[in-house]
């Protein structure tokens, strides 16, 4: 099976790509042969790449440039699939990673002050990404629709007149060698002392980038509203408007109890350290960093937005709040204290361990074998 992945960008510290590179190793271990269509990627492994990079300056002209290259190359490659991570008109697969734009939008909107709210409607890139989104959905190419939530399916149902039986909902998949809980019990008393914590600290953790969209002012103003001098917020990620975050929990008066930690190569340091994952995020299809801290042995609260929240069980391994409800958020962060953590941390690995990258992969290649017309053990057999 020659399956070609597009994805556009690499950022050496996105969940995103993380994932990526880890589904391309599974799948290839599930007899596919995988090339990568990208901009630019970090090889380390000598995998296949097609490098489609034109110029270009302003967000609009960046993905559109990269539509057109894609759909260039792929008139004179050949594959038996191609799946776009990207909003690509033509590609046979769309994984629905980044959930459905013209949903976020519905949320921004829901919450933000009138000239945020012109300023939306107005920006030329919004106009951009919603059309590409209409033309790739309708598009006669497009055989099936990969969810990594159910949140997500019903989101494209609800916008696009999509037949039921192209979407599949097939989770994200977490490496459970590389997230394990053994991992943080080894890297625990060293990640305290390096992140300067006191073990009788408790450690809530922010992990992602765009810390609007993911909810980190309701993290920090709900950490204030706690009231708790030992409880710690660390924030993994980057954002170009970080300094406003950094200002909010200065004025709150909580400045040394939230911890900036920036962008991490390898962010199990950061959940060694962690009590407990947090992202009252306004919304997010399933972020990997959720996975990723289950599989840690880390309760995890997420929000009501979150594709995340379908694998929390209330008090089981983790909580579900609203997004921007400081006070309840900061009623569950208080809650988190007395919680049997050792009992939910298993629990939460246990969730995790119902979703391996192999599962995810093992999944995604029947699906492919369906699309091609014959069964996954012949393709398997085969490759």
């Amino acid at each position: 099976m020659r399956l070609a992945l597009v994805r556009q960008r690499y950022t050496p510290f996105g969940g995103a790509e993380r994932f990526v590179e880890r589904a391309i190793a599974a799948l290839e271990r599930n007899g596919a042969t995988v090339t990568l269509i990208t901009r630019a990627w970090r090889d380390e492994s000598g995998r296949n790449a097609l490098i489609v990079n034109p110029p270009y300056a302003g967000r609009v002209w960046r993905d559109a440039s990269f539509s057109r290259g894609v759909q260039a190359l792929l008139q004179d490659e050949h594959f038996d699939l191609v799946q776009s991570h990207e909003r690509i008109p033509g590609c046979d697969v769309y994984r629905a990673g980044d959930g459905v734009h013209r949903q976020w939008l519905d949320h921004r909107l829901k919450v933000a002050p009138l000239l945020e709210r012109v300023g939306i409607r107005l920006n030329p890139y919004h106009w951009y990404v919603c059309a590409a989104e209409r033309s790739m959905f309708e598009h006669p190419s497009l055989r099936a629709i990969i969810c990594n939530s159910k949140m997500v399916a019903a989101e494209i149902s609800s916008h696009f007149p999509i037949a039921s039986g192209k979407l599949h909902v097939i989770y994200n998949g977490v490496d459970l060698a590389h997230f394990h809980p053994r991992q943080r019990n080894e890297l625990r008393a060293e990640a305290r002392v390096g992140l300067g914590l006191a073990a009788s600290d408790l450690v809530f953790c922010f992990v992602g980038s765009g810390y609007a969209r993911k909810g980190l002012r309701t993290a920090i103003a709900a950490l204030a509203a706690c009231g708790r001098s030992d409880f710690r917020l660390l924030v993994a990620g980057q954002d170009r408007a970080a300094s406003k975050f950094v200002a909010q929990a200065a004025r709150a008066g909580i400045g040394d109890r939230v911890r900036f930690v920036g962008a991490q190569d390898d962010v199990r340091f950061v959940y060694a350290a962690s009590d407990c994952f947090i992202l009252p995020t306004r919304y997010d299809p399933f972020p990997n960093a959720a996975l990723e801290a289950l599989a840690m042995g880390i309760p995890a609260i997420v929000s009501t937005q979150c594709g995340a929240a379908e694998v929390i069980e209330g008090g089981t391994n983790g909580w579900v709040c609203d997004p921007d409800a400081t006070d309840s958020l900061a009623r569950l962060m208080v809650e988190v204290e007395g919680a049997p953590r050792e009992r939910m941390g298993a629990a939460a690995r246990e969730t995790a361990e119902s979703l391996g990258i192999d599962k995810m992969a093992d999944l995604m290649i029947n699906l492919y074998a369906r699309l091609l017309g014959h069964d996954a053990a012949a393709s398997t057999q085969g490759a």
